[in-house]
């Protein structure tokens, strides 16, 4: 008689095996002051241990890949030092932890580049506005990358592959997801070119495929994750047909073994600005056949009803991580949550960060 799949079930994923079925989303907190890793992150993803997996917030692979200020990156020997504090402590509590690399591409700003101008597949600009140096400033059109750039920044990816690994990551994760670099060549309302990465969905997804398989040249395909969100409206993103694209991505991404797709669904202001795919997982749960990890706002009770049901293997939760550093005890236990904070969620304290309190804490 087979035991039925919770979230309190262990889990292959890749060649790691998961406590538990419960994944920290990566989730964007910018608290790396200069870039550079501090010791508040080393107590914010330590308390966090008890997660099945940890994937980090997204990592810059270099420079011109930042979108935000004090986002962390992984290209220098100050970030790899910082981030090692980080993988010892959580692996000391027992705990695994992937890095999400990441590329912003077009959502970014010269006053967050040196005064260069951000760029992307096509000179298309994004929508929306981005706080920077010089205050909140609107997105400006950002440059067409030369096709020789193109394999300059999957060779960033990959080197800052070999950056994680030496900083004592468990493997790592592509920001495929959210309108950044890697999605913007895949859809085709941010990429118009009409070289080999542009054009057919075969060509968008190109620069996606070479990427994984740089970064799965350091790591091996089975530590390698990708994020996806088929659904996403952020920055203006958009495809013309959605359903297409992301199928042959995940048919493609099929015969390489990656340790798992991590699926998003669309959240309230998606399902506002138009009609998208939604639900996303159940749909491409038959295209995919290896380990898929879906996130979307779920409950425990939604949680546990979607591995039932096979919709997803492992389940990431990202606010309800945020605020409960112990979410699989206060899930096992059926105790209560802590709300979390939306005007911490950003910023260069610790309120909001590591003082979320334990259940013992709310006990004592």
């Amino acid at each position: 008689m087979n035991t039925p799949i919770d979230l309190f079930s262990p889990v292959k994923l890749g060649s790691h095996t998961l406590a538990n079925r419960m994944v920290m989303a990566p989730m964007t907190r910018l608290r790396a002051i200069g870039s550079i890793p501090q010791p508040m992150m080393v107590d914010h993803y330590t308390q966090r241990a008890t997660a099945g997996l940890i994937i980090t917030e997204c990592t810059m692979v270099s420079p011109m890949s930042n979108g935000y200020m004090n986002c962390p990156g992984i290209y220098s020997p100050l970030q790899v030092q910082g981030w090692q504090k980080v993988t010892e402590a959580v692996h000391n509590a027992g705990g695994k932890i992937f890095l999400q690399l990441w590329h912003c591409g077009r959502i970014s700003h010269s006053s967050l580049l040196e005064g260069k101008q951000p760029v992307a597949p096509s000179a298309i600009a994004p929508v929306g506005a981005l706080h920077t140096p010089i205050g909140k400033v609107p997105m400006e059109t950002p440059r067409a990358l030369e096709k020789h750039e193109i394999s300059e920044i999957i060779e960033q990816f990959r080197y800052c592959a070999e950056n994680a690994y030496k900083a004592g990551f468990d493997g790592v994760e592509l920001h495929g997801a959210f309108g950044y670099l890697i999605d913007q060549f895949l859809q085709d309302g941010s990429n118009q070119r009409t070289d080999e990465y542009g054009g057919s969905v075969e060509n968008r997804a190109r620069f996606l495929l070479d990427v994984v398989k740089a970064v799965s040249s350091v790591w091996g395909a089975d530590r390698v994750g990708i994020k996806l969100s088929p659904s996403n409206t952020f920055y203006g993103m958009f495809d013309s047909n959605p359903q297409a694209t992301f199928t042959y991505v995940l048919q493609a991404l099929n015969p390489i073994g990656l340790a798992y797709v991590h699926l998003m669904e669309p959240n309230e202001t998606d399902l506002q600005n138009r009609d998208v795919i939604n639900p996303v997982t159940p749909l491409f749960r038959p295209i995919y056949q290896g380990t898929l990890i879906t996130n979307g706002n779920y409950t425990k009770e939604t949680a546990n009803a979607a591995l039932a049901r096979g919709d997803a293997d492992i389940v990431s939760f990202g606010k309800l991580f945020l605020a409960n550093p112990d979410l699989p005890k206060r899930f096992e236990l059926n105790a209560p949550l802590n709300e979390p904070s939306f005007k911490t969620f950003y910023g260069s304290t610790n309120e909001g960060y590591t003082d979320y309190p334990f259940l013992e804490q709310v006990a004592s």
